[in-house]
């Protein structure tokens, strides 16, 4: 069944397909559609799972963390300042090894108060443990959802699905529902090795001393690097079962560019626009869409870049007071590997338009090299 619906209740269809149990939220705009959809559909019986309102993003986040260390498959919802507040329990489902989903719509950080994109909320996360995936359509925002249930589920690491505001969580596209019914066995029920159960009594989120602390890191590290094969085989099963596959990177035009433009999110579509308008007048460009930013890709994004001859990384956000954050993350993976040049541009902060005429114009200042900071280049500000 095809239906045409915003990216927000793309995600809401997803939680619906891989037949949740529970679901703890908070609404925060622009997120407040996903979890109103999912308490309709709770409310009259088209989802059999229990959703706890709650009175803050914290608690959301901590009753999440319970119900999935009790053996439940568990979804939580959030942007921005939400999820700033999560920050604490967002360290702690990591550290129990919980399963758990959460979307977030990317939302820009106040002060100033904005509820337009961009990706400082969810990057700021990145150093916490989870798996994040950037999605740039709404059918990738669904499929994806019900993909990660079961990454999550086999490394035993929760996943954070990232779509950016209002040109995903309010935009209609068609996509194509998927049923819990076809879902199951490609998602079958979670079913814990461990869990809270009276029966078998175990202990939870004890003190651990300088020699445990240690190994216990390690491991969560190592579920991290187990996870690239994770995600390339759930995403290949996928697609053989579905017809629809992502993978961890996509490659546009990339095979003979002389020069690519990284993306991610929605950019990634208006910059193909643009590279195919370029091709069409003989500029050999191409473009990289990084999907998954935790684990980073490092080999897929060295095998792609390494035979260009100038990269520029667009990044919808910065680290303040070094550089665009996907541009480092890029820069990090061709360090001692390649001497391709690499130059970073920040663009569309706190909701701004990247149009194609934005796009073509960081382009053009990659291929002439002029009047360019090697690591960051603002476009589009004012003063």
């Amino acid at each position: 069944m095809k239906k045409v619906i915003m990216g927000n209740h793309a995600v809401s269809y997803g939680v619906r397909a891989s037949d949740v149990k529970v679901i703890s939220a908070y609404p925060i705009t622009p997120q407040t559609q996903v979890v109103e959809l999912l308490s309709e559909m709770c409310a009259n019986g088209e989802l059999d799972a229990k959703f706890i309102a709650v009175e803050s993003e914290h608690s959301a986040l901590t009753a999440c963390v319970g119900a999935s260390a009790a053996g439940s498959r568990t979804f939580t919802a959030t942007s921005s300042q939400g999820l700033l507040l999560m920050h604490e329990i967002i360290h702690w489902a990591v550290g129990a090894r919980l399963p758990i989903v959460m979307s977030n719509v990317n939302r820009a950080v106040g002060p100033p108060w904005s509820i337009w994109t961009d990706q400082n909320d969810s990057l700021s996360q990145r150093d916490t443990g989870w798996l994040q995936i950037y999605c740039e359509s709404n059918q990738e925002v669904q499929d994806t959802i019900v993909q990660a249930f079961k990454i999550a589920e086999t490394v035993m690491l929760p996943v954070m699905i990232v779509l950016d505001a209002f040109f995903l969580s309010h935009t209609f596209e068609i996509v194509d529902i998927l049923e819990p019914e076809a879902v199951r066995p490609f998602l079958p029920p979670y079913r814990p090795a461990r869990k809270i159960d009276t029966a078998d009594p175990h202990s939870f989120g004890n003190l651990a001393g300088p020699g445990e602390y240690f190994e216990l890191r390690y491991m969560i590290e190592k579920a991290m690097e187990d996870s690239r094969a994770v995600i390339e085989r759930t995403d290949r099963e996928f697609e053989e079962r579905f017809g629809r596959g992502y993978g961890i990177v996509k490659p546009y035009r990339c095979d003979d560019a002389d020069y690519v433009l990284v993306t991610s999110g929605t950019v990634a579509s208006t910059t193909r626009a643009v590279v195919d308008a370029m091709r069409a007048e003989g500029i050999k460009i191409g473009s990289l869409k990084v999907r998954v930013f935790r684990p980073f890709p490092f080999d897929e994004v060295r095998e792609v870049l390494s035979k260009a001859k100038k990269v520029g990384v667009i990044d919808r956000n910065i680290s303040f007071g070094h550089h665009g954050i996907f541009y480092q993350e890029v820069k990090s993976a061709l360090y001692g590997r390649t001497n391709v040049p690499v130059t970073g541009f920040i663009t569309g902060l706190g909701g701004r338009d990247v149009t194609p005429a934005v796009i073509r114009g960081i382009a053009e200042k990659l291929i002439a090299g002029t009047n360019l900071e090697p690591d960051i280049n603002w476009i589009g500000v004012k003063i």
